[in-house]
C-alpha cells in the first residue's frame, strides 16, 4: 500500500487478521483506534465494521479467519505482538500458494493457537461518548504537540478539571496522562515509518526532549524508536 493509504469503514463475516510486514497500519471501529507497527497484528472478529489507514510504503498481509476458529480468540479488536514463528506463518499464508489440500487450514490453525496464548499489546485510543470528554480529546487530535493543562481544556469545553480527570478514567479506562501519551505514540509511529528522525518526532509530538520521547515509546511499543526504524529498513530491504 503506498504511505497514506486508506480502506473506509467495512465490515466481514469472518475474522480478519491484517500484518504489516513492513510499514505500520491503524485499524480504526466505534470503540476507538489501534495501531499495529510491523512487529504486531491486529485482530477484527467478525461483524465488526472497521477502516484502516497505512503509514509508510506497508506490505499489508491479510488472513480470513473462518468463523468455527473466531471463538479461540477475543470477541474485541486488538492487537498482538509478533513472534519469530508466527511471522513466518503469516508470511507462508500470504507469500506461498498451497501445495497440499488442507496445508494453509492446518497452518491457520497454529497462528490461531499462537494468539490465543498471546498477550495483547494493544496500542487502544478508545472513544469517549461524553461530549466534554470528546471535545477535549479532539483538541488534543487535533494537535499532538499541544501543551495544554487539563485544567486549560476543561476552560475550553466547560468541564472542571476534577469532572474531565474523572470521565478519562470512568469513560476511556485510563489517565489523560496516558491517553495523550498513547494519542502521541500513535502520531510518533506515523512519523517514523514516514522517514522522520528521532529527535524531529520528538518535538512535532510535543516531548520536552528527544531522552523523554524515547522512555515513553520504549515503554509502550517495546523497543527504542532507533530500533523500530532500524527493523523498518532491514525489512523494505
Amino acid at each position: 500500500m503506498p504511505p497514506g493509504y486508506q480502506l473506509d469503514p467495512h465490515s466481514h463475516s469472518q475474522g480478519q487478521l491484517v500484518y504489516a510486514a513492513a510499514g505500520a497500519l491503524a485499524t480504526a471501529t466505534e470503540r476507538g483506534t489501534w495501531v499495529a507497527p510491523a512487529n504486531r497484528v491486529t485482530w477484527t472478529p467478525p461483524r465488526f465494521t472497521h477502516s484502516h489507514r497505512f503509514y509508510g510504503r506497508t506490505d499489508v498481509r491479510v488472513l480470513a479467519v473462518p468463523v468455527d476458529l473466531c471463538g479461540e480468540l477475543v470477541d474485541h479488536p486488538s492487537v498482538f505482538a509478533v513472534s519469530p514463528l508466527l511471522r513466518e506463518a503469516l508470511l507462508a499464508l500470504t507469500d506461498k500458494p498451497e501445495r497440499r489440500h488442507g496445508a494453509h487450514k492446518r497452518l491457520l490453525t497454529v497462528v490461531v493457537d499462537e494468539l490465543a496464548d498471546a498477550a495483547e499489546r494493544s496500542l487502544h485510543l478508545p472513544e469517549p461518548g461524553d461530549d466534554r470528554l470528546r471535545a477535549a480529546t479532539a483538541l488534543l487530535r487535533e494537535d499532538p504537540a499541544r501543551l495544554a493543562t487539563l485544567t486549560e481544556l476543561g476552560r475550553t469545553v466547560g468541564a472542571s478539571e476534577r469532572t474531565l480527570s474523572r470521565l478519562f478514567h470512568t469513560e476511556l479506562g485510563m489517565s489523560f496522562h496516558r491517553w495523550r501519551t498513547t494519542l502521541r505514540i500513535h502520531h510518533a509511529l506515523a512519523h517514523l515509518t514516514d522517514g522522520m528522525s528521532v529527535t524531529e518526532t520528538a518535538v512535532a509530538c510535543g516531548w520536552s526532549n528527544p531522552s523523554s520521547f524515547i522512555d515513553a515509546f520504549t515503554e509502550v511499543v517495546g523497543q527504542t524508536p532507533g530500533r523500530y526504524q532500524a527493523d523498518l529498513r532491514k525489512d523494505r530491504t
